[in-house]
């Protein structure tokens, strides 16, 4: 019965991260950290372990939708294993931290869920208004997302940047979605639907390096971590398909709402405070 459970907590996680490009990290790892008490470094190996799954799913339909930037995502991917080993080095010293873990995964959410909330509720608003009295020829209205082409940025500063979030990745587990979109976005000035999109399609090495590190560190629950990752396929598949239904703004808001959240409810729990 409660292998069931981890299959359905994987659905809807599954479905926002196919969504917002996250693999769905951003939702198991609190739910089974403080809704199934996990250790967090168990929490942060099985979510890990998990979302592998819930990568190549995602990454799969977003090819399909034409979602991808194949050479930035090679870059990134490629980049990205040597910092996840590097990274999960460092997380093997770290592992019986518990408290420590939690509160350097509730620090790597803040600043991407701020910024986020930001674009979407005030900055995406705003330039729909812009564009409404212009007759829709405004600067930054997003229709620059309705036909994704590539992810601007040099070859050597994707590849610095692949390495730097592979080694968070090894650390927190969290790389695909926290850093990677809004690095995307707001670092390399690509668009919204092609940075989920490529963020799916770059991370699934990094998961995959890192589940097996986690694997070998034993830190990882491998039937909840089955469970889980079949429930978020399933959930994935429909949230990639989504995505071209949402609108840019929404995604963002949606995207900060879940991390601030997350974030709270971490470094709070390292002060001794739940909520």
């Amino acid at each position: 019965m409660q292998y069931l459970i981890y299959f359905l907590v994987g659905l809807p996680a599954g479905f926002v991260g196919g969504l917002l490009g996250t693999g769905g990290c951003v939702l198991m790892m609190p739910v089974i950290r403080f809704g199934f008490h996990f250790d967090p470094a168990i929490a942060v190996g099985t979510t890990l372990t998990a979302v592998v799954f819930t990568a190549g799913s995602g990454a799969y339909q977003h090819i399909k939708m034409g979602n991808v930037d194949g050479e930035t995502a090679a870059l990134v991917g490629y980049s990205g294993i040597l910092g996840v080993i590097i990274g999960s080095i460092v997380f093997g010293y770290l592992k019986s931290y518990g408290k420590l873990i939690d509160l350097v995964v509730g620090l790597a959410f803040v600043l991407p869920s701020i910024r986020m909330l930001y674009e979407g509720l005030v900055v995406a608003p705003r330039q729909a208004r812009l564009a409404a009295v212009a007759g829709g020829q405004a600067v930054g209205v997003t229709a620059a997302d309705a036909v994704p082409q590539k992810v601007p940025g040099a070859p050597v500063s994707k590849s610095v940047l692949g390495s730097v979030i592979g080694f968070l990745t090894g650390i927190i587990g969290l790389g695909g979605g926290y850093a990677l979109v809004p690095s995307f976005l707001y670092i390399l000035k690509g668009p919204m639907k092609l940075a989920i999109g490529t963020s799916m399609a770059s991370f699934i090495w990094m998961a995959l390096v890192g589940a097996i590190f986690k694997l070998y560190q034993h830190v990882v629950d491998i039937p909840t971590a089955i469970c889980l990752g079949i429930g978020a396929i399933i959930g994935a598949l429909y949230g990639a398909k989504f995505v071209a239904r949402v609108k840019t703004a929404t995604l963002k808001a949606l995207f900060g709402a879940i991390f601030i959240y997350v974030a709270a409810k971490y470094i709070l729990t390292y002060f001794g405070i739940a909520i």
